[in-house]
């Protein structure tokens, strides 16, 4: 019998984009809701808006994705790391066809069901029920295939009272699990994720993370997009580095995290990666560590006393912001969180920029290098998440002031203050 060949097999995928262009794109999904022009029609506008440039100068280019090259063995699990804009998503879109490669090209071998970004594969205007019926026929499922899958859906995303409900009053924490609960459910023999763990609430983190494990025991193929490293090196069988649009590394996922998050503690102490919110209203500017007089810190010691300021920029917006601010291990996994929600305290944001500051008396932490995930929400759906904001490098020193200085080797993570009497025992 033939060797049938790799679920997927990428060569020389490259997708270039122009900056200062107008774009205009129209999926599949458009096509067959939309209804009223033809496909020639929609290419035609498509291509002309892409033509013009605003100003009538010729834009920049950027390449996101450039000579990217390798193959998925049906089954595998494959994992892909890399820092903000290193072209992950854009990747995942192009082997979900939502855009085509600018060269290069993708087989797929298998119906394919993807995860991408908020609001990606649904059309606004439908409902809840409407959107799973519809991403089941572009599947090339039967209605009685979907039907049997249907309540199974809507159980996992725990959406009876809301799934006649537009997808355009959705939050977008509802659109994530609806959308997960779908590309997880429907019959594809290749599934693509992209930060399904980064959003939602912890309950329905924890749910996806065991439908995930499952999905990898049925022995469906796999891409996996996460900056929770523990996530890539539980369940990923291989695992790929992206850096500015290029494969920087391959192989065991341990190895391509250890390298990894060597490339991001290089980048130094201060802001990693800045985000905005989807309206650009606010936008995360920069997070600084300062000592008691204020005064910039490159690293802090074992249970000194320091600051986290985080600046955001504002324009128009003015509201009260619930701002969490993770702290997670070499290999993603949390540590602790610092709230303005769990101290009960009320902070806002106003334009042009507020500073939020977030005082810790006594850092609980053993020595090593932890990652910041920095999200900020407020109202109108008002989400600014950066999930590598920051390194924290913590410093050895006397957090029991015992005169002896905490090794992270045999202490964990986290450090209790504690102490320890003798009492005689009695039979």
């Amino acid at each position: 019998m033939t060797d049938p060949g790799p679920a997927i097999r990428a060569e020389k995928l490259s997708k270039r984009y122009r900056i200062g262009g107008m774009y205009s794109y129209d999926t599949l999904r458009d096509i067959l809701s939309g209804g009223a022009k033809s496909l020639g029609q929609r290419m035609r506008r498509s291509h002309a808006a892409a033509s013009a440039p605003a100003d009538g100068t010729a834009p920049q280019s950027i390449w996101a994705l450039k000579d990217v090259s390798f193959e998925v063995p049906e089954g595998e699990v494959l994992g892909i790391v890399g820092h903000n804009g290193a072209g992950k998503t854009t990747l995942l879109k192009v082997l979900s066809r939502v855009t085509d490669p600018t060269e290069g090209r993708a087989e797929i071998r298998g119906r394919i069901g993807s995860l991408l970004e908020v609001g990606t594969g649904f059309h606004q205007e439908l409902t809840g029920r409407e959107n799973v019926y519809l991403s089941g026929a572009i599947l090339g499922m039967k209605r009685a295939e979907i039907d049997r899958k249907f309540d199974e859906i809507v159980a996992f995303a725990e959406f009876e009272k809301f799934i006649d409900t537009p997808v355009k009053r959705y939050s977008s924490g509802m659109q994530v699990r609806l959308g997960f609960a779908v590309a997880a459910h429907l019959e594809t023999e290749i599934l693509l994720v992209d930060e399904v763990l980064a959003v939602g609430d912890t309950a329905f983190q924890k749910k996806s993370l065991a439908k995930m494990r499952q999905i990898t025991r049925e022995g469906r193929t796999i891409l996996v997009v996460s900056h929770n490293m523990a996530l890539i090196q539980g369940i990923c069988s291989r695992a790929i580095q992206l850096s500015q649009g290029r494969v920087a590394r391959e192989g065991d996922p341990r190895y391509v995290v250890d390298e990894y998050l060597k490339s991001v503690a290089e980048r130094g102490p201060g802001s990693t990666g800045l985000a905005s919110s989807r309206d650009g209203r606010v936008s995360l500017q920069s997070v600084e560590f300062l000592d008691e007089q204020g005064h910039p810190l490159d690293g802090v010691v074992s249970g000194q006393t320091f600051t986290i300021r985080t600046t955001y920029a504002s324009r128009g917006f003015s509201g009260d912001v619930t701002i969490d601010i993770g702290i997670d291990d070499n290999v993603g996994r949390r540590v602790a969180v610092l709230s303005n929600l769990l101290t009960d305290e009320n902070l806002k944001v106003s334009s042009p920029g507020t500073a939020l500051l977030c005082r810790v008396p006594e850092l609980p932490l053993a020595p090593g290098e932890y990652r910041l995930a920095i999200r900020l929400v407020g109202p109108e759906e008002l989400d600014v998440s950066c999930v590598n904001a920051a390194i924290l490098r913590v410093e050895s020193g006397d957090f029991f002031r015992s005169g002896k200085m905490v090794e992270s080797w045999w202490v964990g993570s986290a450090l209790i203050r504690h102490h320890w009497t003798e009492e005689e025992a009695h039979e």
